[in-house]
């Protein structure tokens, strides 16, 4: 019935009844989300229908639209903090309810009850992949179809809801705020504004089809919001144009990374950020929820200043250091959502863990760990370093890329990553024989089996696969050593994204240092929704993720110095570490070859930029065990 009257609201905003239709949402859609919420489907893929998005955005329209003399008295003065919830409730994704999950779980302190609500999620994450090969099943072809399947994985998906109805009534009973906290309620701007540090300030934005909208608040001080004629295929269009600079596909050269449009990344300052620059620039530190297409850029390379990066200087990329990026100014942290704010600053965290635990430079196939020696000596890969992800031939084309479909013997090993992952081991006062894991000792057995719950940081320093890269790879993965050369006969070499959802993490952070790793499940829709959403849900309460394929050597040089600042000031926070870690790749780093030559300067966003904190951005160096 609310759903009806909600849908009348819609007809009489295009009927020109705004004053109908505002009368018909404010009865009708706080009982839809009530009733939305109160579902308790897979908490994985909370996930809105046509016709609730419809609803919303309609609603969302007509409160922000209305805006002004004439339209204040019908939508009321406080239409804007009202289009921010409904706003929250629009933006509603997979990667929230993870978040939400972990920060459930870690309110209960009784090892059994933690027990039973693991279970339950679990149940939950299976009934929702469950359901989705039933999608794939009934879209696929007449004489692809399999009736003995469907009705198998009908009777498995009846026993897991019938299992996981016992479990939530059994945790009802004895965690009666369980509902609450796995689902809950758009934050309001007071609610988010009391979760906010001093010197934060949060900066919400909801892409709409034909607008943009984004609010910035900070802890103290009035909000900023504004409406931007830029609708999602604009905006899709102009994030598209900036990437192509930084994941440019093949190149046969460093020198052939086309050049950065600094011209273009400031028109989309001035569009998105300049107008709200009350509500955030006087922080320090910006928490931004980035919806749609904003997902896919980092807003740290922005420039806040009109700035164009002429060429000019002797070495390569040298002339972006002259560029005002926002990366000098202010520390940036991507939230999956406002809500997950709260879940992730209420998650607690025990103590007693170890520091560290790293895994690095795998070894892809058996010719690799003979050519290198078990002790794996660093050897640069090529001229110009190598690329983490799909490899990239940097000195010439090869007549095809067959690595796109072949097989994990084919990876190109990453020596410098064994350099990174000892760095930091040092830094953070970790124990090298026990706590890193490099060559033929980073296999996928032993993550899946050790207890990566006693360790603060977990760092994976490997390549970043997607759906297609290899042969048969349907989901996210990241690539481990070989099972011919570890031995593990029962494994692929492939930590998948649902492999990772049955891990038990209680870390501070993961740190993902390959490529694409805030990529989504393959389609670029959610950022963050493949990998980042599965180690969400593991347990981590905060991810360093990639936006795109990585240079080895500027990913070592940038997470071991990020690391050392923090093993240097106990109370740097994670994001201010890598703003400061950014700025120094900017100004004084760069590729230096065996002759200790520089080759070229990483000042070029592709270098600096592609990797991002999602979570919580807070928090100091851990102590060392």
């Amino acid at each position: 019935v609310a759903e009806i009257q909600a849908l009348v609201g819609v007809i009489k905003h295009a009927a020109g009844d705004n004053d109908g239709a505002l009368s018909a949402f404010r009865q009708a859609v706080p009982r839809l989300l009530a009733a939305r919420r109160g579902q308790q489907g897979n908490v994985g893929r909370w996930l809105l229908d046509s016709r609730l998005r419809l609803i919303l955005e309609t609603y969302l329209n007509i409160l922000l639209d209305s805006r002004g003399a004439a339209g204040e008295a019908q939508a009321g003065p406080d239409a804007v903090r009202e289009a921010f919830g409904i706003a929250n409730s629009l933006r509603a994704r997979s990667v929230d309810a993870a978040v939400a999950a972990t920060g459930a779980r870690s309110r209960v302190s009784d090892p059994e009850l933690a027990a039973l609500v693991r279970r339950a999620q679990d149940a939950a994450e299976a009934i929702g992949s469950a359901m989705e090969m039933l999608r794939n099943l009934d879209a696929a072809a007449v004489d692809q179809k399999d009736p003995e399947l469907v009705k198998a994985i009908r009777l498995k998906v009846d026993g897991l809801r019938t299992a996981r109805l016992v479990l939530l009534a059994e945790i009802d009973r004895r965690f009666p705020e369980y509902a609450e906290l796995i689902n809950p309620r758009p934050m309001t701007i007071e609610q988010a504004r009391a979760v906010l540090r001093p010197g934060e300030a949060l900066v919400a934005t909801y892409v709409g089809a034909e607008k943009t909208y984004v609010w910035a608040v900070a802890k103290e001080g009035e909000m900023a919001f504004a409406t931007v004629d830029l609708g999602k295929t604009a905006l899709a269009e102009m994030v598209s144009l900036l990437r192509t600079a930084l994941d440019p596909g093949y190149v046969a050269t460093i020198g052939d990374i086309p050049a950065f449009d600094a011209t273009a990344a400031y028109d989309l300052y001035a569009k998105l950020l300049k107008p709200v620059e009350a509500g955030w620039k006087p922080a320090t530190s910006l928490l931004v929820v980035a919806d749609g297409p904003l997902g896919q850029l980092p807003l740290s390379l922005l420039p806040s200043e009109p700035a164009e990066a002429t060429p000019g200087q002797e070495l390569m990329f040298a002339n972006y250091r002259n560029v005002r990026w926002l990366a000098r100014t202010h520390a940036v942290t991507i939230l999956p959502s406002v809500a997950s704010l709260k879940a992730l600053r209420g998650t607690a965290a025990a103590g007693g863990r170890r520091s560290f635990a790293g895994f690095g430079d795998p070894f892809f196939s058996k010719s690799q760990q003979l050519a290198a020696g078990e002790a794996g000596p660093v050897q640069v890969a090529s001229r110009e370093g190598s690329s983490r992800g799909m490899p990239v031939n940097l000195r010439s084309k090869p007549e095809t890329r067959g690595v796109d479909s072949a097989t994990l013997a084919l990876l190109p090993r990453l020596p410098d990553s064994r350099t990174e992952i000892k760095a930091i081991a040092e830094a953070l006062g970790a124990d090298p024989a026990r706590d890193v894991f490099l060559g033929r000792r980073a296999g996928e057995g032993r993550v899946k089996t050790m207890d990566l719950s006693l360790y603060q940081v977990i760092s994976f320093a490997t390549h970043g696969l997607v759906p297609g890269d290899l042969n048969g790879l349907d989901q996210p993965a990241l690539a481990f050593s070989h099972p011919q050369v570890t031995g593990e006969a029962d494994e692929d070499g492939l930590l998948t994204m649902g492999e990772i959802l049955g891990l038990k993490l209680n870390a501070d952070w993961a740190v993902l240092s390959a490529c694409n790793t805030a990529s989504a499940d393959g389609a670029g829709a959610e950022a963050v929704s493949g990998l980042g959403r599965a180690f969400f849900y593991a347990g981590a309460r905060a991810l360093l993720v990639s936006n795109w394929p990585v240079h080895s050597a500027a990913t070592t040089e940038l997470t071991t110095e990020l690391f050392s600042r923090q093993a240097a000031d106990d109370n740097l926070s994670r994001a201010e570490a890598l703003r400061q870690t950014r700025v120094h790749l900017i100004d004084n780093a760069g590729f230096t070859d065996a002759q200790g030559r520089t080759l070229f300067s990483y000042a070029h966003p592709i270098f600096w930029a592609p990797f991002t904190i999602v979570g919580d951005g807070g928090g100091g160096r851990p102590p060392p065990s």
